[in-house]
């Protein structure tokens, strides 16, 4: 947004504000203010110069002090919803959200609420939106929730069991994506883009084989710079391995067939790396009895890397993986075991063992009675590791432990998501989920 340096005027519900070009700048390029120095823009000025917006005035005043000041202060007399809404109408919600809490720090993480689930049966999983919302899964239902917190009308798949789910990169900040299993006999199942705001359904993702449209399981998904989508694919003849579609139009774009001895269609985790090109496949206990970690190049259609557990010993800890996630800058893949133990392996090596790192080794013979396998998040730097009802973060070239984030209200952590500058962790046993914010920093 190129700055103007003349004094703008507006007329905001019948009250006058008047300001610079160079303070409506700091707006960005995707706000309101921006589009009015387009030049398509069609909103002419009045007889009195002035720029009239049927908005509400109080808090366009709030709004346009926080663009001055960088502080936000929302007065008794003006609902906190009510300015959410017009600052997603000026295109302000980024300014808010950084006003009200800082950059995202795992050290510095404070609780800001729990939230009780609204659907009977525990939660299976939790995802976090790009802009602080969330998604959460109760078997066949998805209850959504916007970055205030507020919960939208949520999508039913009619008893169909959800397996994952993730918002779409495409710009479009209402779509998500649902995969879900295969009803037999009913021809359905697969994947959906949905609207977060209305849960209706826009478009379903097919797998096609040999020009024939297949029924499908769909489980874990991930998404790329380019806009593609990918999705673990499961079918009843040959659709096991993992499937590709362009995430604006819904069409099947790729496939990668599941070699013979690998596994790839039950895939827990996809991960997509940017500097190699390449998606990262993890197949994990308990789905399987064996680990199978593997990096795809869809250009060659190969394996480029691979590892299992398979030739491992029994009592290894190899046989333990519970959970893997790349870490491109280091070249290597970070697993951790049940016991919260992290292991590195370094993908300069073909099918090399785990270096681990023992880090809590005092919760041997101290698991729960329903155990909650541990996931893994690599966030700005930071690894993030759950384990029972805590979280523990870790930071540096040796991945130091450097704090834990426990709440010991809903048992232990089956799920955790971090998007929007936010986490978000989903408890097992009593169906609530907690939502983690970094404070803002003191303004001096």
């Amino acid at each position: 947004m190129a700055i103007q340096k003349d004094r703008v005027r507006f007329n905001v519900g019948g009250k006058i504000f008047e300001t610079t070009g160079t303070t409506l700048a700091i707006a960005g390029r995707e706000s309101y203010f921006a589009a009015m120095f387009d030049e398509n823009w069609d909103l002419q000025m009045n007889p009195a110069g002035e720029y009239f917006i049927d908005r509400n005035p109080d808090c366009f005043s709030i709004l346009l002090d926080l663009l001055r000041t960088g502080e936000l202060y929302i007065p008794p007399n003006v609902p906190e919803k009510q300015l959410y809404r017009e600052a997603l109408f000026y295109g302000l919600t980024d300014h808010v959200r950084s006003a009200k809490w800082g950059q995202f720090d795992g050290n510095r993480l404070q609780p800001l609420k729990s939230i009780t689930g609204r659907a009977p049966g525990d939660g299976t999983a939790i995802r976090a939106s790009p802009d602080g919302g969330c998604c959460v899964a109760h078997g066949s239902m998805v209850h959504i929730y916007d970055w205030m917190l507020e919960e939208h009308p949520p999508v039913n798949l009619d008893y169909q069991r959800v397996n994952d789910a993730g918002w779409v990169g495409s710009g479009d900040p209402t779509g998500l994506v649902i995969s879900t299993c295969e009803r037999v006999g009913r021809g359905q199942g697969g994947m959906g883009l949905f609207n977060s705001t209305t849960g209706e359904l826009r478009y379903k993702f097919s797998v096609t084989h040999k020009g024939v449209v297949k029924s499908y399981t769909a489980g874990a998904l991930c998404f790329n710079d380019g806009y593609n989508l990918f999705s673990s694919c499961k079918g009843r003849s040959n659709e096991y391995g993992i499937g590709v579609w362009d995430q604006n139009t819904g069409q099947q774009v790729d496939f990668f067939y599941e070699p013979p001895g690998w596994s790839l269609g039950d895939a827990d985790k996809l991960q997509w790396l940017n500097g190699s090109n390449c998606l990262l496949v993890a197949t994990l206990f308990p789905r399987k009895d064996n680990c199978y970690i593997s990096l795809l190049d869809f250009r060659s259609k190969s394996t480029v890397w691979s590892w299992s557990d398979m030739w491992s010993p029994a009592n290894s800890d190899d046989r333990r993986v519970r959970d893997a996630i790349a870490m491109e800058e280091n070249n290597s893949i970070c697993v951790v075991n049940e016991f919260e133990d992290l292991g590195f392996m370094d993908l300069r090596r073909e099918s090399g063992s785990v270096r681990w790192s023992s880090r809590s080794r005092l919760m041997k013979g101290k698991m729960p009675d329903e155990p909650c396998y541990p996931k893994l998040a690599l966030h700005e730097g930071q690894l993030f590791s759950s384990m029972n009802d805590c979280i523990s973060v870790f930071c540096g070239s040796d991945w130091v432990l450097t704090s834990r984030l426990r709440r010991n209200f809903g048992g232990s952590i089956c799920d955790f998501s971090i998007g929007g500058d936010r986490l978000f962790a989903l408890h097992s046993e009593e169906n609530v989920f907690d939502i983690w914010e970094t404070p803002p920093s003191s303004i001096v």
